[in-house]
């Protein structure tokens, strides 16, 4: 069995008395009161900057409390108490570009209708037309609606109804027109 020579003795922590307890916590970082009171004076000067960069007041509450809460938890780091206003600043600075950078790309991922591509509510509204429509041409008589299913419909001429109908030009012309009237009383009466 191979002999583990024992590691060297660290260096032994200081731990520190109660009366020099408030000295390493100034030196270890910022206090949380410190922070507290940077809070209370600066949070509306944060706010009106947050509101500079994004359009919404929410936005501007969420990255703010956001900013206090990243400068507390790495509040060690910050070694200057007076250099915490200015890492404030800055992280709401960067906080509302990551929040803008998220809108721009929520934005890009949406997707788009197609220009031509009717909305639900029109489509809703169109259907509800043609239902209406089919039956008020349910009731017309059998030869008005022939005509104007053929000639607006299938798109053919006053000759090509006749034609295929078997019926007189004048007479197509007639069905036609009253059978636009009826259609028109039809549409116009309360369901």
């Amino acid at each position: 069995m191979p002999v583990i020579a024992p590691m060297p003795a660290a260096r032994p922590a200081r731990i520190s008395n109660q009366r020099d307890g408030a000295d390493d916590t100034v030196a270890a970082g910022t206090t949380v009161d410190h922070l507290t009171e940077t809070y209370r004076a600066h949070y509306r000067s944060l706010l009106g900057l947050a509101a500079l960069l994004l359009d919404d007041t929410a936005s501007c509450e969420d990255v703010v409390q956001e900013a206090f809460i990243r400068v507390h938890s790495a509040r060690k780091r910050v070694r200057d108490p007076e250099k915490t206003l200015a890492y404030l600043r800055q992280t709401v600075v960067n906080l509302s570009r990551s929040a803008l950078r998220r809108r721009i790309l929520g934005l890009k991922l949406l997707s788009k209708p197609m220009p031509d591509m009717a909305s639900a509510e029109e489509g809703a509204y169109d259907q509800l037309e043609r239902d209406s429509l089919i039956k008020a041409m349910k009731g017309l008589q059998r030869r008005q609606r022939e005509v104007l299913v053929l000639r607006y419909f299938a798109d053919m001429t006053e000759a090509q109804v006749a034609e295929t109908l078997g019926i007189s030009l004048g007479s197509v012309k007639a069905y036609g027109s009253r059978g636009i009237a009826a259609l028109r009383v039809a549409m116009e009466a309360p369901v």
